[in-house]
């Protein structure tokens, strides 16, 4: 399972397999463009590879305004 934790919206989903970020962001809707994912200390681009067990955050970069 990989956790995924929205911000600003606070929400947190769970996905049984994601494989890349890509494919992450393609379950999510998003575009890689409008958002960063964010594992630990790291930002990760589309083509890393997500592994089960890890928590990424997917913090929307766009503007609200």
């Amino acid at each position: 399972m990989i956790t995924v934790i929205r911000e600003p919206e606070g929400q947190t989903l769970t996905f049984a397999k994601a494989g890349s970020v890509r494919r992450l962001l393609n379950l999510l809707g998003e575009r890689c463009t409008s958002v960063l994912v964010i594992r630990g200390r790291e930002l990760l681009t589309e083509d890393r590879m997500l592994r089960p067990g890890e928590t990424v955050i997917v913090r929307s970069v766009r503007s609200r305004g």
